[in-house]
């Protein structure tokens, strides 16, 4: 079933460009965002499908007839849909596109939070090879002393 057309409680699994549309969103922009996705459904197709199947064969066949042909009322229908549909898509469409851009934003933030992590990790991985670097020059230093001290008492 369809879940009813009200504000979801923010979720901490939300991406946090999703979080602000649906925390900033209207009540019409809400509305919109459900509408064309029914519109975009296989299910709205399929019910579309079976009323105007239903609709031509009950006139075509006199099971009742207030809507002959050339089914005047069902162009008259179709088009009323479609007047409310356009705006709507459009709507959606705009939502879209701002929820594009908006995580676009997002993920260069990130890029540039992620690069400044990066650096730091560099230096630091940089500092520790040179304090190892020091650290093998002092032994290969000791370990020569070691070996001349041996060399002096045995020699």
């Amino acid at each position: 079933m369809r879940e009813p057309i009200s504000t979801p409680l923010p979720s901490p699994y939300l991406h946090p460009v999703n979080r602000k549309l649906l925390e900033g969103a209207s009540r019409g922009e809400r509305i919109a965002d459900k509408v064309t996705g029914f519109l975009g459904s296989w299910r709205f197709i399929v019910i579309q499908s079976v009323i105007v199947l239903i609709w031509v064969a009950g006139n075509v066949f006199l099971l009742f007839h207030f809507d002959p042909y050339p089914f005047i009322l069902l162009n008259l229908a179709f088009s009323t849909q479609a007047a409310y549909a356009a705006p709507l898509i459009l709507l959606a469409g705009n939502r879209a596109s701002i929820r594009d851009r908006m995580t676009l934003e997002h993920a260069a933030e990130e890029a540039d939070l992620e690069e400044v992590q990066n650096e730091q990790l560099l230096r630091g991985n940089l500092e520790i090879l040179e304090h190892v670097d020091r650290l093998e020059h002092q032994i290969i230093d000791l370990e020569k002393r070691i070996l001349d001290r041996l060399e002096q008492r045995e020699g």
